[in-house]
């Protein structure tokens, strides 16, 4: 009964920390998941995954030109811009990269060999 009383106020603890603990702490924990998920993948499925993460960069260009959008010029709004053209580059640059990968993969011609004479 004591371990139920012990996690119940462990639990209680960590619900009245700030918001910005809360957050830090995810962000410290998904550097570490990503770290790990990216060094355990295999290379042939690193070309499929660049294209999921070329996708997620335009869902952030989607996000970014609704935060540009406003008429006032505001941190967001420059922010905004900031990220339409930091995503477009990584986007540009995933597509790049993942076309020379799967041109790595294709099959090169043949050159005939016939007996000369």
């Amino acid at each position: 009964m004591d371990q139920i009383t012990q996690m119940t106020d462990t639990v209680m603890t960590t619900a009245s920390m700030s918001p910005f603990v809360s957050q830090i702490s995810l962000f410290v924990l998904s550097i570490f998941v990503g770290y790990y998920v990216v060094w355990s993948v295999t290379p042939a499925l690193h070309t499929p995954l660049m294209a999921v993460t070329n996708a997620i960069s335009s869902v952030i260009i989607v996000g970014a030109l609704i935060a540009a959008g406003p008429g006032d010029m505001s941190i967001a709004k420059i922010l905004g811009i900031a990220a339409i053209g930091l995503a477009a580059v990584n986007i540009f640059g995933g597509f790049a990269v993942t076309k020379r990968m799967l041109s790595m993969y294709k099959k090169k011609p043949q050159p005939d060999k016939k007996k000369e004479g």
